[in-house]
């Protein structure tokens, strides 16, 4: 049990644990400070008083106020309809979809929840850094280590530099399909390069040698080089490049948006690279950048497949499902800096059954690309997550692949523990270990295969 609870504390500690990894009490102190200025001053835009922020449920199952870890204690709620327009007409083609009920749907996430895109961002120029021949495992590999520098000259008090590695077989004649993850380039606890969160289970190959294995590569952004994972860090950064150090207004983008557009960034480099098939290239990420993958999913057209592990609340779980993390979590000072300012007023004035949107919705975006959902299994990983909150975030946009003649998951029923709905363009599994997407990579590679062929 002490397990359980150390990996559901994770998700819902007040700040990072890896943004304040190292730090000195004093910079810790700094940094929460500055979250609780900015906090309260996006709280004073939306005229909201603290008093009014309902409190979130606890990530630990021993507190009185725990998260309901119950199916019968969930509530009743009824679903915004992904193909009714908001006039009352039902959308009966893809066209339609792309034309008329999409951009409604996407203006909803960009104005309450996720924040919209300025339209300053400046451009970003890449740069190799080094290029070495190498090994992961038993895999010959040729590793590149890049920069991203942010165009800067608006506003040169700040800068920004994003941090990307790029790993392909060594000597391959021809270009290959890339997975880009969200993660450590070398890890937060120590100097050496990172074991990355996605762990093989144990006696199985990383997932960076499954995938040089099958011919094809791999990618690591670093989130933290793009936009700080704390409210702090909302006056630097890229959103604090494009405000030029002020505030940010209530429905400018948050640190979700910045990471997503930090891998379309990458995306741009890519389509440079000789080594690199820029059409054939994955978005994968694990809890916060889970959340992170499925919004550069959703956005970002480029994105081939995705691979989105454990995403939970703010991701594909149902936010209107009380079960787990709720909204108020994530309009708390702790996560709110990951969001639009305007979504705090659905944990004070408002309730997530007054969201225009969720999160079905948000997968139905990626539609007709394939998207695979991957969670753990409660009993190692939590019921922080909701493992049948993001099922059913993937079940029900089912009905907008459809329009497009591709397979959902072939049932509203929540699958057995390991058993894989891989057979369409929406896929699920809930693997048996913990906060990870280790366990699952093999069995999202199958599934990639199909679309990206060039299997060993």
């Amino acid at each position: 049990m002490k397990t359980i609870t150390k990996i559901v504390l994770f998700s819902s500690i007040s700040l990072s644990t890896f943004a304040q990894f190292g730090l000195s009490p004093a910079q810790r102190d700094s940094i929460n400070k500055l979250t609780t200025n900015d906090h309260n001053n996006m709280l004073m835009q939306l005229n909201i008083e603290r008093t009014q922020l309902r409190r979130g449920p606890s990530g630990n199952p021993k507190d009185a106020n725990a998260a309901n870890s119950s199916e019968e204690k969930v509530n009743q709620y009824t679903l915004p309809d992904a193909l009714v327009l908001k006039n009352g007409k039902k959308v009966k083609t893809a066209q339609e979809w792309l034309e008329k009920r999409r951009p409604e749907i996407v203006e909803n996430f960009e104005s309450e929840i996720y924040g919209q895109l300025p339209k300053n961002i400046p451009s970003v120029t890449w740069k190799v850094i080094s290029v070495k021949d190498t090994m992961i495992g038993n895999q010959a590999i040729k590793e590149k280590t890049l920069k991203g520098t942010v165009d800067n000259s608006a506003y040169p008090a700040i800068k920004v530099e994003i941090n990307l590695l790029v790993a392909t077989p060594a000597q391959t004649p021809k270009q290959v399909p890339v997975v880009l993850e969200f993660g450590f380039i070398r890890s937060p606890f120590g100097p050496n390069t990172t074991q990355p969160i996605g762990l093989g289970s144990s006696g199985e190959p990383t997932w960076k040698e499954q995938l040089i294995s099958r011919g094809w590569g791999y990618a690591i952004i670093d989130p933290s080089s793009v936009q700080a994972d704390n409210g702090a860090g909302l006056t630097k950064g890229i959103i604090g490049l494009t405000n030029k150090g002020n505030f940010r207004k209530p429905d400018d983008w948050g640190a979700l948006r910045a990471w997503a557009w930090g891998a379309s960034r990458a995306l741009d480099y890519f389509e440079t690279d000789k080594d690199v098939d820029a059409k054939r290239v994955a978005i994968e990420g694990l809890s916060r950048y889970g959340k992170a993958a499925i919004v550069a999913m959703a956005f970002e057209p480029r994105f081939s497949l995705g691979f989105i592990g454990s995403s939970g609340a703010g991701g594909v779980k149902i936010l209107r499902r009380v079960f787990g993390e709720q909204v108020e979590n994530l309009a708390s000072s702790a996560e709110y800096h990951w969001f639009a300012g305007n979504f705090i007023k659905y944990a004070s004035k408002l309730t997530p059954n007054d969201l225009p949107v969720d999160a079905h919705q948000l997968v139905a975006l990626v539609a007709p690309r394939p998207v695979f959902i991957s969670s753990g299994s409660p009993q190692v990983e939590g019921q922080w997550v909701d493992a049948k909150g993001m099922f059913l975030g993937a079940a029900y946009a089912g009905s907008v692949y459809h329009l497009f003649n591709k397979k959902d998951l072939g049932t509203m029923d929540f699958p057995k523990l390991g058993m894989p709905l891989v057979d369409g363009e929406i896929a699920f599994r809930q693997h048996a270990g913990g906060h990870s997407t280790g366990p699952n990579w093999s069995t999202w590679i199958a599934w990639a295969c199909r679309y990206w062929g060039d299997c060993k």
